[in-house]
């Protein structure tokens, strides 16, 4: 008998605890990839974090389209066909390679990866895979895990949008530019040069105006800046830089 009550006890106990489990969460961080733009949306912990530019299938029917995974991360896959190793420079798959579940494969056909063409990038030019700079896709791959959604689509709608309409949680709505871990230099160009003097400007080092053009006030304020926080004062945008201006 008490054997019984203590097999009822247990089983009791083990029934209590599932009910008292959390559902799992939903995914706070996820890759959105819009073909009709070329570019790929990071959302971490279910805000947007950061827009790149990619290239995809040089027909629509190419790259995927739907909900994957990503299943598997390689770090300098040889690329087999041509008989090259990983890490060589002639190698097409770039430094890192983000298998997906796409179309029934496993991560062996289908993948986000670098390449050796930067000049490719924003075109419809690949075989199936989503493509990005090299030094682009390493810094997602830091910051992705396996397992890691990805929503693969052709619309006109925002990513925030996008990501709502799969199910995803997003607390923010609004759009970020199109970053790069592209050095900007004076001559750059664009939304991230936009964003470059705003924060100079909001940090007390005037570029003259925000209009998106590194000219000669935009260098020297980001050499003052450079200088204050004691980094290599050149007037280059690279890593070290915008990671004090809290760019990436």
């Amino acid at each position: 008998m008490n054997t019984k009550k203590v097999l009822i006890a247990l089983l009791m106990f083990g029934f209590m605890f599932l009910l008292v489990q959390p559902a799992k969460a939903a995914a706070s961080s996820f890759i959105v990839i819009n073909k009709s733009t070329n570019q790929l949306a990071y959302f971490e912990n279910n805000k947007l974090s950061k827009v790149f530019k990619v290239a995809t299938g040089k027909l629509p029917s190419y790259t995927p389209e739907g909900k994957f995974k990503i299943v598997n991360k390689i770090t300098n896959r040889p690329y087999y066909t041509g008989n090259i190793p990983g890490g060589d420079p002639r190698n097409p798959l770039g430094n890192r390679w983000l298998g997906l579940n796409a179309n029934g494969t496993w991560g062996t056909t289908y993948a986000i990866h670098g390449n050796n063409n930067a000049s490719s990038i924003g075109k419809y030019v690949s075989a199936g895979c989503i493509r990005m700079y090299n030094n682009e896709v390493q810094w997602l791959y830091a910051r992705i895990s396996v397992n890691t959604p990805v929503v693969i689509t052709t619309s006109g709608k925002s990513f925030p949008a996008l990501a709502a309409a799969n199910g995803y949680k997003v607390t923010n709505s609004s759009t970020v530019p199109v970053f790069s871990v592209v050095n900007l230099k004076k001559g750059s160009r664009g939304a991230e040069v936009m964003e470059l003097q705003r924060r100079l400007t909001n940090l007390g080092y005037s570029t003259k105006g925000v209009d998106g053009v590194f000219g000669a006030n935009t260098d020297a304020a980001v050499r003052k800046f450079q200088k204050a926080k004691k980094l290599t004062v050149d007037g280059v945008v690279g890593p070290a830089t915008k990671k004090a201006l809290g760019m990436f």
